[in-house]
């Protein structure tokens, strides 16, 4: 039985760099037409398959000013969490 909780980590762990490399990219086409920060995290790191895989992808996908722009919007835990994945 699939984990309801898993945002579809099962398949992307079954997809190729590209394909997760495409999948972000659209993440963060959503993000700056105004998608969360969080839902961009959270999904990134699903679908790369690790925190530090997903930080690499959006580091080479957003502007340094589009990543500080949106670590400086958050605040408390959340503002934590965009510093961890985008600085």
């Amino acid at each position: 039985m699939m984990n309801n909780h898993d945002l579809g980590a099962a398949l992307y762990k079954t997809w190729s760099p590209a394909q997760r490399r495409d999948e972000i990219a659209r993440l963060v086409e959503g993000f700056r037409s105004g998608l969360p920060v969080g839902i961009l995290c959270k999904m990134a790191e699903t679908i790369a398959g690790s925190r530090k895989a997903a930080r690499k992808y959006l580091q080479d996908m957003l502007t340094p000013l589009e990543r500080q722009s949106a670590v400086d919007r958050e605040t408390g835990g959340m503002q934590t969490i965009a510093k961890q994945f985008l600085l």
